[in-house]
């Protein structure tokens, strides 16, 4: 998903994103700053030596990997739903055998539970003594069983996610296993569903098993529910049974064995699209999307791509799709942003879009993530929660191969700048290794680090081994270790076996080590010698004081010919000379841009212009544009308007922005901008155009044709840039149209655009408008309209922000989503200083002791850790 944060007078930029909470994990916490430093710990018990004090090392959290005392082979579940109240009635029938050692004792995880009957299933029904304590079933068995011996035990239970009290993650906000949606069908316009979420190990929250990564298992699931509702689980539906109570038992098995936090269930009003896969045997392999009836007629052009995705990545891992079918469903109230559930994908709704809104942007990336983890994840899987980047980074890095062969390298050097981004963010207060073996919480490994980072490393790792080893490694390593768990040395390992080459270097300094480098680099020229000089300084400090090694390419650039030189970089400050007949227009450090890495690059200011116009890298381009935009002058100018033409929307939009920064704008730049407004092949770019010229130059518009965008277009965001750009032409035409466009708020542009016209008219009447996106809107409509609030009131006179603090109270005491209280907080702390600049010595403004009070409470809500971030930085 693009997420984009508008607000007056600020362009968009559109972001891709894998959660709703990672959307807003990535696209919004990730731009707080600086939220937390890190602190060195205490010393405590100082060992006294001879002549020195040392104190020991702080304690480490420690987590291995789970033992493996019994192998979990088969799970059989029979499930129906109590939705009254919202329980589980289950009975599981679990396969085993001790993993080495003989062993009669039995450990299970189940999460809050109900156990009315355990039994070993033989030829009679044996009853098993057991004691429960709410997490652990610790079973008895008659006899020690050896290594050899299978046996099966039944467990009757009730499983009561509800009544559970656990905590999630920022990646995946709860964590109770099983998720009841409007189960008395008292919430208006939301469908009865119930669906499942296993990681990191809440499938125990609705039935017993070894809840850990390490542990596979075959599956078969019956599932009963109402008869008109669909179902989804893992594998192949075998039959559906019609029963005499008007339900339906629907059978799902799934013949490989997988881990059991990949163990999903749906079920609920869905319609089916059918589609299909043709794998290298010729077989058709079903691919199924699950909607809801209103966007059904969109099926194929959401998931459209996925039967051309499942071949692109079985070709280029010469490794078929290895699994029966493929799934996708998308729920409500998901509480990830999708989940790779093991043929049976779970998708939120943020996927639920109309053909108007696919204009814009799509969620391609998502689905591709979820899917290349059916290779990384699925069919081999990190043995412990340490190891996770095994799983999400390759998914992260599959997004960039999808984008690589779909849409091009510009495309997919954007989508990793965008990665690169969300971890540099991260990485300002928080800096591990990838690869941690210490963290106090499982959930703290869904990160910028496991994601973002990772996905950059594998990029590198491409880069040092090249492209046909990369590709022929990721081959061994999965038909190595296929349907197994592994660690990251085995990863490491496949690499050294088809390179030959020892790679132990690159995984100790980015799987293993934290942070990244900082880099200097100077340059100089020898007219004597004919030499070209670079130097490159690391300047890296705690926790990455080490140095890196740092293969690179370095570009040398004589007009049309290119000097190329590969380089290996070793030491903190390294001069690197380059034999040459005259002084180079301009050099490139890290020509392929492969590094992950801060730094300062001191070119010539005149080079960077050089830099756009010659290179073809798209990271090349941008950092030549954000150059302009930060030490920006009239001598650039032509580049901007060079870059007004370039092949990338991304640039173009850019362009577009540092525009608007300069006091007037040529009559070739006016030209281009209104070809741009009119007819940009990128809605964005349409967008960023229109609004542009509206504030700008209102003069390039023609009214009839801006009335057009909004009338005629079919995109929304053409429609909210046309009617920003009205605004300026004609307001009250606008604010009619404005009007109209409250009937359909799909759009967050659109939304953002109705409250800028809104802003521009001064008058208090919009409250109500404010009042109930902010209250009744969806997450996203929501965020956007709380930010627009305060650009709004700075039009109003301060007697007329009441209604504003009662609005921050309401969305205070709502339970929503943490990221929903971002605006929130930042919307409170503006009415504070209002009211604060209005208070005298004698007597404070009325509202600010209720203000003040609001904001303390806010703060006070320990589940919204990331809002303290924010608080701090800002």
């Amino acid at each position: 998903m693009r997420a984009y944060v508008l607000s007056l007078h600020v362009y968009p930029i559109r972001m891709t994103l894998r959660t709703l909470s990672l959307l807003l994990f990535a696209a919004l916490l990730f731009a707080c700053g600086n939220n937390k430093e890190l602190v060195a710990p205490a010393m405590t018990d100082v060992i006294m030596l001879d002549t020195a004090e040392v104190a020991p090392p702080p304690k480490r959290n420690l987590r291995p990997t789970e033992k493996k005392v019994h192998d979990l082979l088969h799970t059989k579940l029979q499930v129906s739903f109590d939705w009254q109240q919202r329980h589980l009635n289950g009975t599981a029938e679990l396969t085993l055998k001790p993993y080495f050692y003989p062993s009669n004792r039995l450990m299970l995880d189940a999460k809050g539970m109900d156990i009315h009957r355990v039994v070993l299933v033989d030829s009679v029904e044996t009853t098993l003594t057991y004691s429960y304590d709410s997490l652990f079933l610790d079973i008895t068995l008659p006899r020690k069983y050896s290594r050899f011996e299978e046996y099966t035990v039944l467990i009757d239970y009730t499983a009561k996610p509800d009544e559970l009290r656990v905590q999630g993650s920022d990646a995946i906000t709860d964590a109770k296993g099983l998720y009841f949606i409007n189960p008395d069908s008292t919430e208006a316009n939301k469908p009865t569903q119930v669906w499942t979420q296993g990681q990191t190990e809440a499938s125990s929250c609705w039935f017993p098993t070894i809840d850990t990564p390490a542990e596979r298992m075959t599956q078969e699931l019956f599932i009963t529910v109402t008869k008109d509702f669909q179902t989804l689980s893992n594998g192949t539906l075998v039959y559906s049974n019609f029963n005499d109570d008007d339900t339906r038992t629907d059978y799902w098995k799934l013949d490989e064995a997988h881990p059991p936090y990949l163990t999903m269930l749906a079920a609920g009003d869905f319609l089916i699209a059918n589609d299909e896969y043709i794998n290298f045997d010729g077989e058709r392999i079903p691919v199924t999307y699950y909607l809801e009836r209103e966007y059904a007629p969109y099926a194929w052009k959401i998931f459209g791509s996925t039967p051309e995705m499942m071949q692109f990545y079985s070709k280029l891992l010469d490794y078929d799709f290895p699994w029966d079918k493929y799934a996708q469903i998308v729920v409500r109230d998901y509480v990830s942003g999708a989940m790779e559930n093991t043929t049976a994908v779970i998708h939120g709704d943020f996927l639920h879009q109309t053909d108007r809104e696919l204009l814009d942007y799509d969620n391609e990336e998502i689905i591709a993530h979820e899917l290349f983890h059916h290779w990384f994840g699925d069919l081999v899987t990190c043995e412990s929660w340490s190891h996770l980047p095994l799983n999400e980074s390759f998914a992260t890095y599959g997004e960039y191969l999808w984008e690589e062969y779909k849409y091009g390298k510009d495309a997919a050097d954007f989508h990793g700048f965008e990665d690169e981004e969300g971890y540099m963010n991260e990485a300002r207060y928080k800096k591990v290794p990838l690869i941690r073996f210490d963290y106090d919480d499982k959930e703290d490994m869904f990160d910028a680090h496991s994601y973002n980072k990772g996905g950059r490393i594998l990029h590198m790792l491409r880069n040092v081994v090249g492209d046909t080893a990369f590709f022929t490694s990721l081959n061994h390593y999965l038909k190595k270790n296929a349907f197994k768990d592994a660690e990251t040395d085995k990863l490491r390992l496949a690499f050294e076996e088809v390179t030959g080459v020892d790679l132990n270097w690159f995984f100790d300094q980015w799987f293993y080590g934290a942070g990244h480098p900082v880099l200097d680099i100077s340059y100089f020229y020898d007219d004597s010698l004919k030499q070209q000089q670079v130097v490159i300084s690391q300047l890296q400090e705690a926790p990455s004081e080490q140095v890196y090694t740092l293969p690179m390419a370095i570009e040398l650039h004589f007009g049309d010919r290119v000097q190329r030189e590969e380089v290996l970089m070793t030491e903190r400050e390294q001069l690197f000379r380059f034999d040459v007949d005259a002084q180079p227009d301009w050099v490139n450090v890290d020509a392929d841009k492969v590094l992950l890495c801060e730094k300062s690059d001191n070119k010539p200011a005149d080079w960077w212009a050089q830099q756009f116009a010659q290179a073809g890298n798209f990271r090349d381009r941008l950092e030549s544009m954000q150059f302009i935009a930060e030490n920006g002058s009239a001598a650039f100018y032509p580049t901007v308007e060079q870059a007004l033409n370039d092949p990338f929307w991304y640039i173009r939009s850019l362009a577009v922005m540092q525009l608007d920064t300069y006091d007037s704008l040529s009559t070739a730049a006016r030209t281009r901008l209104t070809e741009m407004a009119y007819s940009d092949p990128d809605t964005d770019v349409r967008y960023d155009a229109l609004v542009l010229l509206g504030a700008k130059a209102p003069d390039a518009l023609d009214v009839a044709k801006v009335e057009k965008g909004i009338t005629n277009e079919r995109s929304y965001w053409i429609n909210a840039g046309s009617l920003i750009a009205l605004a300026h032409l004609d307001i009250d035409k606008a604010l009619r149209y404005a009007q109209t466009m409250q009937n359909d708020l799909r759009s967050g542009r659109v939304i953002d655009a109705i409250a800028t016209v809104y802003a521009m008219t001064g008058d208090p009447k919009h409250h109500d408008f404010f009042r109930t996106m902010a209250t009744q809107g969806d997450g996203e409509q929501r965020y956007i309209v709380m930010q627009a609030y305060a650009a709004y009131l700075e039009g109003l006179e301060l007697s007329d922000w009441e209604p504003a603090l009662d609005v921050v109270r309401e969305v205070s005491t709502n339970r929503d989503p943490w990221w929903i209280q971002i605006p929130n907080y930042r919307l409170l702390n503006q009415l504070i200083l209002r009211f604060r600049e209005a208070s005298t010595a004698e007597t404070n403004h009325p509202l600010l002791s209720e203000a003040e009070a609001l904001r303390d409470q806010l703060l006070a809500n320990e589940s919204i850790s990331y809002l303290k971030r924010l608080l701090q930085s800002e």
